[in-house]
């Protein structure tokens, strides 16, 4: 049987923030929510999301014998993620400034696998990062970790929602587990719904994809256009707004230190960058995810 201390402390030695540990179910109230908001339409051109919906809400069909996810979050809050200087038209998001998250939590959570494998010889298990059709925010919410917010982020009460999350399913139960995080505390602020400048966030606590900045400067984009309102890749509007944020504390962990200046470049200065120059200076983060002829494109429609 899996210590809950341990893995906590694991969690804590390897670099992350929180951890929490909840027991592998069915969430089936939750696949019906976002069965619905698939039927509406809100996914636009994230047609993913349409694949695979019983595994995203059961970790068991994922990971054969699950029992346990341990849920681990860390912050990455920076200077750039309490918002930009009115008129900066070639604004970043806060996280794609540092190294590609996918790269630093995997190296995070396989260390803790590698560790306890060596403590539980028949344990078996694997570690996602955002790569597997898995509802991580709401395993975080059942892991005791906070609570989803109007604007479909997860947000907790030390770190708020400028935090990345990874996970362990195991298929060792564990001595206890944490208890979900029940209720929601944005209690009637409405600052991420009226913060969107699209309007991307929808009073019901959901997101429209067809209207989201960062769906079109990250993702396949959707038909419909909208003002990117000096974004060039991905947003922190709804984020930057939200008093749990403006609270949280800047990151703690060092591989999310940014490696570049986002407040030092202007167009001219990433319409200056030729290929080598961008991966120098973007390589090793997510803005590669786009490229820099999709990063010039995003400036083009914002001049």
């Amino acid at each position: 049987m899996l210590d809950h201390s341990y893995i906590k402390k694991l969690a804590e030695e390897v670099g992350f923030d929180l951890c929490g540990l909840a027991p592998c179910h069915h969430l089936e109230e939750a696949e019906v929510r976002f069965r619905e908001w698939i039927a509406r339409g809100y996914q636009s051109s994230l047609g993913y999301l349409e694949r695979h919906t019983e595994k995203r809400f059961d970790p068991r069909l994922l990971v054969e014998g699950a029992r346990t996810a341990v849920v681990c979050a860390v912050g990455y809050k920076n200077r750039m993620s309490d918002g930009y200087p009115a008129g900066h038209c070639t604004k970043v998001a806060s996280y794609a400034c540092a190294e590609d998250y996918h790269t630093s939590v995997r190296k995070m959570l396989q260390q803790m696998l590698d560790t306890l494998r060596s403590e539980y010889p028949t344990l078996r298990g694997r570690a996602f990062v955002d790569t597997a059709p898995l509802t991580e925010k709401l395993l975080a919410r059942e892991a005791g970790l906070g609570w989803i917010g109007r604007q479909s982020l997860l947000v907790t009460p030390t770190l708020g929602s400028y935090l990345v999350l990874g996970e362990l399913i195991l298929t060792d139960e564990a001595d206890r587990y944490d208890r979900p995080f029940a209720e929601s505390r944005c209690g009637t602020c409405r600052a991420c719904v009226e913060g969107c400048p699209t309007g991307a966030v929808m009073p019901g606590r959901g997101i429209d994809t067809a209207r989201c900045i960062s769906c079109h400067t990250i993702e396949r984009e959707p038909a419909a256009t909208i003002d990117l309102d000096g974004w060039i890749f991905g947003c922190d509007a709804c984020q930057s707004c939200c008093p749990w944020n403006r609270r949280a504390p800047q990151h703690r962990n060092r591989a999310f230190d940014p490696v570049f200046d986002p407040l030092g470049m202007d167009a001219a200065a990433w319409f200056r960058l030729d290929e080598a120059e961008f991966e120098r200076l973007c390589g090793r983060t997510p803005l590669t995810r786009s490229g820099l002829e999709r990063i010039r494109g995003n400036i083009v429609r914002e001049e």
